[in-house]
Order: structure tokens, then sequence, then C-alpha cells
């Protein structure tokens, strides 16, 4: 981290390193407009909103949001008044992310009780098979 007239700035590789991904990735991101790095000649220049622009992709990448609602919700912040429709914006995206994740949760309970199901009565069945093998049955 360079700190120079109170404006705290990043390089790619010190970015890349804190958040533990490529600089590819982070060319990606900037390649969808989602980050907007100054120039210093050839360097990239990343400033404390690039930081938490790229904080807060890649918390959406990990709730399983499409890129294209994180950007969305990242230009929102930057219009008059868009702190605020970005914070209602983000509590139904949430709230729409939990209740898909909570019907997964429950197709997953299912379909383990099933898997529970099926494999008692195969195990039940192989039983079957083997005893009537020693038996001759």
């Amino acid at each position: 981290m360079n700190q120079s007239n109170q404006d705290i700035s990043y390089s790619i590789a010190e970015l890349a390193k804190e958040f533990d991904i490529t600089t590819r990735t982070i060319r990606f991101y900037e390649d969808k407009h989602l980050l907007k790095p100054a120039r210093r000649g050839q360097q990239r220049v990343y400033s404390r909103a690039d930081r938490t622009r790229l904080k807060l992709v890649l918390r959406g990448k990990r709730l399983g949001w499409p890129l294209d609602d994180i950007r969305e919700m990242i230009h929102m912040y930057d219009a008059p008044g868009g702190e605020e429709k970005q914070l209602r914006v983000m509590i139904d995206k949430i709230k729409t992310s939990r209740e898909t994740l909570l019907r997964q949760q429950e197709d997953i309970t299912l379909a383990l009780s099933e898997f529970d199901d099926i494999q008692l009565r195969c195990e039940t069945q192989l039983s079957s098979l083997q005893i009537s093998n020693l038996t001759g049955t």
C-alpha cells in the first residue's frame, strides 16, 4: 500500500495477494467495468473505492450473484441518493437469495433422506441375496 496526500492506492499485485485471487481475475473485473483503476504509465493504480468494489464483487460472487447484478448495485452507489437505493436493492437481493438457499436446503435434506431409504433397501436386499446364496435357496 502506498500512501500519499492521504490517498491510499494499491497495485494490482497487492490486491491480488490481499484477496487471494489472480491478477487476471482483477483485470477481468476491470474489463467488465466493475473496477476503474487510474493509470500511472503502464501500471494500474487502484483506489480505496476500487478495493471496496473488489471486495463487494467477491462477496457477491460468493453469494452466487451474477456479475450484472453486482455491477448494477455498485453503479447505484455512485448515483445521487444511490447509497440508500443500493442498500434497499441489496436487502431485496439478500432476501431472495436466502429464500433460494432455504429451498435448496430443503431439497438437499429430502434427497439425503431418500438416499438413506434407498441405501437401506439395497443393503437389505443384498443381505437377503447373500443369505440365499449361502443356504442355496
